[in-house]
């Protein structure tokens, strides 16, 4: 199908097998589409590390001023070196 849009090659190795296989079970429609199955996973994996991203952003800081400014510091000066 001409497109003016990039295209990426990628080799079905043992992993990547599996990931499909697993998606096939999820999106048992598209089991005989193995190009469909792997634009699933990357659009799902995308959506997963958006909302990973996202969490983190939201909670960053809110452990501020639970500790003493020097805390990790005299925890590390603590061990052998």
């Amino acid at each position: 199908m001409p497109t003016a849009r990039p295209r990426h090659s990628v080799t079905e190795t043992d992993s990547i097998a599996a990931a499909l296989d697993d998606a096939a079970r999820i999106w048992p429609q598209l089991r005989d589409d193995r190009a469909a199955l792997l634009r699933k996973l990357i659009e799902a994996g995308h959506t997963a590390t958006a909302k990973s991203r996202s969490a983190i952003r939201e909670a960053a800081g809110a452990a501020t001023g639970a500790y003493p400014r020097d805390a990790a510091s005299e925890l590390k000066a603590e061990w052998p070196v």
